[in-house]
């Protein structure tokens, strides 16, 4: 069963919904008319060029165009979570570069090559969207793993320092902001694995059974990416905090100012 097109008269009629929350806004008082203008602009130009490059991409199905692709979505994730974590993008890249890098594709090629197993282990049509999701949750995580560890780092910063003088290493007295950051990552993936199904229906099935699939290959899908997902944004969490203690506090144990 192919899925239903829908056509240019149909799209004009989607975005005719916005009106409901643009004029909810304004009765409220609140001036968003810019925000949402450019918010669906941008929206729907990037999803335009996402259709045009995977259609290129899946065509040539080239493994040396997927792996360099592939670092380009690694690249463009690793500068988005230095940007929204206010950490200096020439002192980090290499180290948040290098815990996503891992994590994602440790968990995607366990996952395409060991678990799903297509005839192609390089093909584009698996590697590229399940990375991509995989990729787009660690983003998330890392962003919030470093933002709450050194926004509690400078905001106890008394309590670090009495640590260090009572004779903590720097792990010691860092650890409890450790654990609350990590935990803080970690809790919205744990979250929405125990109410799928139950408060909604994950995107990656409803759009394997829109587009023919049966409903149980949809849901093993599903648990499969999960699963994934769940491991990679765990593991780069972790693994981006501890690389970037080393370049974070100076020779004195003591967080740098920038």
């Amino acid at each position: 069963m192919d899925t239903l097109d829908i056509a240019a008269p149909q799209m004009t009629l989607l975005y005719a919904l916005v009106l409901v929350p643009w004029l909810l806004l304004g009765l409220i008082g609140l001036r968003m008319s810019g925000e949402i203008a450019i918010a669906l602009v941008r929206m729907s130009l990037q999803l335009a060029l996402v259709g045009v490059y995977l259609k290129a991409l899946f065509a040539f199905n080239h493994p040396l165009l997927n792996g360099l692709w592939l670092l380009v979505m690694l690249v463009a994730a690793d500068l988005t979570i230095l940007r929204r974590s206010g950490l200096r993008i020439r002192r980090f890249f290499l180290a948040t570069l290098t815990a996503v890098a891992a994590s994602v594709l440790l968990s995607t090629a366990y996952l395409v090559f060991l678990v799903i197993r297509p005839p192609q282990i390089h093909d584009a049509r698996y590697l590229i969207p399940l990375a991509g999701m995989i990729l787009g949750n660690c983003l998330q995580a890392n962003v919030i793993a470093l933002e709450r560890f050194y926004a509690a780092i400078r905001k106890n910063e008394s309590e670090y320092l009495t640590f260090l003088l009572l004779g903590a290493t720097r792990w010691e007295a860092a650890r409890p902001y450790f654990r609350e950051a990590v935990k803080a990552a970690v809790n919205p993936i744990l979250a929405s694995m125990a109410t799928l199904g139950l408060v909604s229906l994950p995107g990656m099935m409803t759009g394997q059974i829109l587009g023919g699939s049966e409903p149980w290959v949809a849901v093993k899908y599903q648990i499969a990416i999960m699963v994934s997902i769940f491991t990679a944004t765990t593991v780069a969490s972790i693994l981006n905090l501890k690389l970037s203690l080393a370049i974070a506090f100076n020779e004195f144990d003591v967080l740098r100012e920038e």
